[in-house]
C-alpha cells in the first residue's frame, strides 16, 4: 500500500469532516487507522473512505479510533485532589461564579468529575464539555457507566450521585444537568474565553508538535488571568512561560496576567 493511498485519505477526510489528520501523529494515526480498515475488509484507504462516507455506524467507529475515547472518573485520582485542595478553593475565591471547559471530554467521565467536586464544596460553576466525536458526547449524555470506569470515584460521591443497575452505574440527572456538552473540533474550531478553569488531558500526547504549539497559545487565550490549565500526566509544558503560563502544580498551569 503506497503512502498517496493515505495521504488521500487525510484530504478526502479533510474535504468532508473538516478535520485535519494530518495534525496529528502519522505513525499513530496510520497503524490505529489501518488496523481498522483491514478488520473492516477495506484493501485500500480510498475505499474504506468511500465506505465511511455512506455509512454512519462505519464513520463513528472511524471517529472512536481516531480519538481513543477511554476514560474514567478521577483518573490519576492524586491529581484531582490538587485541583479540589489547592487550586479550585484559590479560583472559588477569586471568582463567585467559575467558568469552567472539559476539552476534548470522550465519553464524560471528566466533566461528571469535575461536576461531583463542585457540587460536594457548592461551588457554583458553568461547565462546558466538547469532543470532536459525536458518538462519544451521546454516550457521554445517557451517563451510563461501567465498575471499571468508577473504580477511582469515592464511595460518597458514588453512592450520592450514581444509581446502579445490573450491570452498570447511571449519573444522576442532577450531575448531567450541570454539564453543556457540544460537538467541538480543538484543531479548527473557535474557543470562548473568560475561562477560570480548562481541563485537556490525554489528548495533546496524539498531536503533532506545531498543534501542541497552536493550542496551547489558545487554551491561554481563552484564560483569564490567573485561569488555570489541567493537563495530562504525560502532557508537561516545558517552556510555559512563552505561553503566557506559570506552573502552579505538576500538570496545572496558571495564566499570568
Amino acid at each position: 500500500m503506497d503512502d498517496r493511498d493515505f495521504l488521500q485519505f487525510i484530504a478526502n477526510v479533510k474535504k468532508l469532516t473538516g478535520i485535519d489528520l494530518a495534525l496529528y501523529k502519522e505513525a499513530q494515526m496510520k497503524r490505529r487507522l489501518t488496523s481498522l480498515r483491514v478488520k473492516r475488509g477495506y484493501s485500500s484507504f480510498v475505499q474504506y473512505f468511500e465506505a465511511i462516507s455512506k455509512d454512519k455506524e462505519l464513520f463513528y467507529e472511524f471517529l472512536d479510533r481516531m480519538t481513543i475515547n477511554v476514560s474514567e472518573f478521577f483518573r490519576n485520582p492524586g491529581r484531582w485532589e490538587v485541583l479540589e485542595n489547592k487550586i479550585l478553593p484559590r479560583l472559588a475565591r477569586q471568582s463567585p461564579r467559575l467558568k469552567c471547559w472539559s476539552a476534548a471530554c470522550s465519553t464524560g467521565e471528566e466533566p461528571y468529575t469535575l461536576t461531583l467536586l463542585l457540587l460536594k464544596h457548592r461551588w457554583e460553576a458553568s461547565l462546558l464539555a466538547t469532543d470532536i466525536d459525536e458518538g462519544a458526547i451521546a454516550k457521554a449524555k445517557q451517563g451510563v457507566y461501567t465498575d471499571r470506569a468508577l473504580q477511582d470515584c469515592p464511595k460518597d460521591l458514588l453512592n450520592k450521585y450514581f444509581q446502579k443497575d445490573s450491570l452498570s452505574y447511571r449519573v444522576a440527572d442532577e450531575v448531567k444537568n450541570r454539564v453543556t456538552f457540544r460537538k467541538h473540533n480543538l484543531l479548527a474550531d473557535p474557543f470562548e474565553s473568560g475561562f477560570d478553569l480548562i481541563i485537556c488531558r490525554n489528548v495533546m500526547i496524539y498531536f503533532t508538535e506545531e498543534a501542541k504549539h497552536e493550542l496551547y497559545q489558545k487554551f491561554s487565550r481563552a484564560l483569564r488571568p490567573g485561569g488555570v490549565l489541567f493537563v495530562g500526566s504525560t502532557e508537561q509544558i516545558f517552556q510555559p512561560q512563552q505561553y503566557q503560563f506559570e506552573t502552579e502544580d505538576t500538570f496545572f498551569y496558571r495564566k499570568l496576567g
